[in-house]
């Protein structure tokens, strides 16, 4: 489906504001100030300045592009394995089994932090090696995303940083080996079908969901599909967009750190 065949919010959707955290500010009352509302309200908020060079972000966008582009036979010989590394096609996952008639509408695949199957480390769950497209399928594929993880698990040190003074601990609270020293950190493509997401069908992008983990990074395109939903438990719930901004990847925090009810969102992206 073309891009201009897409249905997008109608001008009246409700969309989120979002506090923006700069990583470059000096004043970090200010961030911490910031973050700590932004908990309390949604979980979600704006990281800006946090040192991905755009033009990488564009590289790193284009790569994932060209896996997802391959023909369905040769990303199945990379399917997503026991160590939850590796290729997920369409359908795979179910995020809200509840209001979903089917999966989600989206293929995807998974990062981690790359562990030799010879280290002892492997034998620990979610710990391994990697699944990597051959270099003569996806040259220079490995080498992008490989620096990406680095990158950005470096912006969610920094973040965390931020939320260990929000909660009055001392600032390298989570750099801690069994936290973000030595995290389970995972990378994730994600690419949407062209299915219009159908919310009165059960037809969904991704269905709602809350993130496990302490912190999600989440980098977009310009394309609006994201909602997020301040109000789990409440009745009825009141579903936002959040805005792209691109090359400034929105960020939703471990809300329970903060003593308030999960986040919950969904991507309705086509």
């Amino acid at each position: 489906m073309n891009f201009d065949e897409r249905k997008l919010p109608a001008a009246s959707a409700n969309m989120a504001a979002l506090n923006c955290i700069d990583l470059s500010d000096s004043d970090i009352q200010k961030s911490v100030s910031l973050l700590r509302q932004a908990c309390l309200d949604s979980g979600f908020f704006y990281v800006v300045n946090h040192g991905i060079r755009p033009e990488f972000m564009d590289e790193v966008f284009s790569q994932s592009k060209r896996f997802f582009s391959l023909l369905l036979d040769e990303k199945m010989k990379l399917l997503r394995n026991e160590k939850n590394r590796g290729y997920t096609p369409l359908l795979d996952e179910h995020l809200d089994p509840v209001n979903q008639i089917h999966g989600d509408y989206k293929e995807g695949y998974y990062i981690g932090v790359e562990v030799p199957e010879d280290d002892p480390q492997a034998e620990k769950p979610f710990h391994g090696p990697n699944l990597w497209p051959t270099a003569d399928i996806l040259p220079g594929w490995r080498e992008t995303m490989e620096r990406y993880h680095r990158e950005a698990l470096e912006v969610a040190r920094a973040v965390a940083r931020i939320i260990a003074l929000a909660l009055d601990l001392d600032g390298n609270f989570f750099d801690q080996s069994e936290m973000l020293g030595d995290p389970i950190a995972i990378l994730r493509l994600l690419h949407y079908e062209g299915k219009i997401s159908e919310p009165e069908r059960g037809i969904y992008g991704a269905g709602a969901h809350s993130d496990f983990g302490l912190l999600t990074l989440l980098a977009t395109d310009d394309v609006i599909g994201l909602q997020i939903c301040k109000g789990k438990h409440v009745e009825p719930q009141i579903w936002e967009y959040v805005s792209p901004v691109k090359g400034f990847p929105p960020i939703t925090c471990g809300a329970y750190l903060v003593q308030r009810y999960e986040d919950t969102h969904a991507d309705l992206s086509s």
